[in-house]
């Protein structure tokens, strides 16, 4: 963390602590670390990246985190997760008002304007391959990374070797249970689909995530039903919903907010994140929320997510970042690493 963001989150801290607080409170806290044109840079910008509010006008403006900030808000990972989970304070049950938070705007200015050059870099990269052969190998590529680390997201231990063994030659890896050959074969399967039938996942809809699980789950004795029993998540306090009728009221809500989503990047991201708070199924939450948001992407001409890089206990603490607090912001900047990533390296 740099100079200028220990001290944004010195700032968010004492604004969180005194709600409805002044500049002037501010730079009275800070005393001589800042001067007060440069805390004003700090708030306006803390104010555009949506970690704070603001009312009144002139030397009456006043700052104030609400609710909808709270889920952008800047949190220190470290300091969280030090806290044992059972010690921690947290939204033990669904928050029902979280699908009416989101939607607004969930990036940025400047996430928006990164993620759309991305795209364009996607875009052009795209175009220099004239042949389908090529564009199919590439794809290939990416289907065999993802296969491998979507898995390993879940405890699967096959090598991205292995994996590539597995799916180009069916060998099986040695010491591999059944259940892990099989989540990695699913997942090229299931992968495959959407690169087939792009155009399905361009209007989302309950029985298309239910489908895709069944791809994902198969043979590996996971019910392919939404849940209609109450299921518990190792190392959190939170406990999904466990009424069949409110899970799939709510399925249906979050398919609704995505639809009327205008950017492909939001209707991505967000079955990403609320597949897996929804706990749609018993199991296979994760796995499918992340297929899904590739076919979503595919759908609309751009890159998928292989998460290659992705720290995989980092991924975990987003997740349950957002179970706990409803805090995106961790998961969005994973969201937008791998989506550059995967354009630098892809398609090249």
């Amino acid at each position: 963390m740099n100079k200028k963001q220990e001290r944004q989150q010195k700032i968010l801290t004492f604004i969180r602590n005194n709600q409805k607080t002044s500049s002037s409170d501010i730079l009275s806290f800070l005393k001589d670390e800042i001067e007060r044109r440069t805390l004003q840079r700090d708030l306006n910008e803390l104010f555009e990246k949506k970690f704070i509010s603001q009312s009144g006008s002139g030397r009456g403006v006043v700052y104030f985190i609400d609710e909808k900030d709270k889920i952008f808000e800047k949190i220190d990972l470290k300091e969280y997760f030090d806290i044992p989970y059972l010690k921690r304070e947290v939204r033990e049950s669904f928050n029902f008002e979280i699908l009416t938070i989101l939607e607004d705007d969930i990036f940025t200015a400047d996430e928006k304007q990164k993620l759309e050059n991305l795209q364009k870099d996607f875009i052009k990269n795209f175009s220099k391959y004239d042949s389908q052969t090529l564009i199919n190998k590439e794809f290939e590529r990416i289907m065999i990374e993802f296969s491998w680390k979507s898995s390993a997201i879940e405890g699967n231990t096959y090598s991205l070797l292995g994996t590539e063994a597995l799916i180009k030659n069916n060998v099986i890896g040695k010491g591999k249970t059944k259940e892990e050959t099989q989540m990695i074969l699913n997942h090229k399967d299931a992968f495959n689909e959407a690169i087939q039938n792009k155009e399905r996942f361009r209007k989302l809809h309950c029985s298309d995530i239910e489908y895709v699980h069944s791809v994902l789950t198969k043979k590996i004795g996971i019910s392919k039903n939404i849940r209609n029993g109450a299921v518990g998540i190792t190392g959190t306090k939170y406990k999904p919903l466990d009424n069949s009728h409110q899970i799939k009221e709510v399925t249906q809500k979050m398919v609704d907010l995505i639809n009327k989503k205008e950017s492909f990047f939001e209707k991505a991201f967000l079955v990403l994140i609320l597949i897996a708070y929804i706990q749609v199924f018993e199991d296979g939450n994760k796995r499918t929320s992340r297929m899904i948001s590739n076919a979503i992407l595919l759908a609309h001409n751009s890159m998928p997510l292989s998460y290659r890089i992705v720290d995989v206990e980092e991924y975990k603490k987003a997740v349950i970042l957002f179970y706990e607090i409803n805090n995106i912001s961790y998961f969005k900047r994973i969201f937008i690493d791998q989506f550059e990533d995967a354009v630098n390296n892809y398609f090249k």
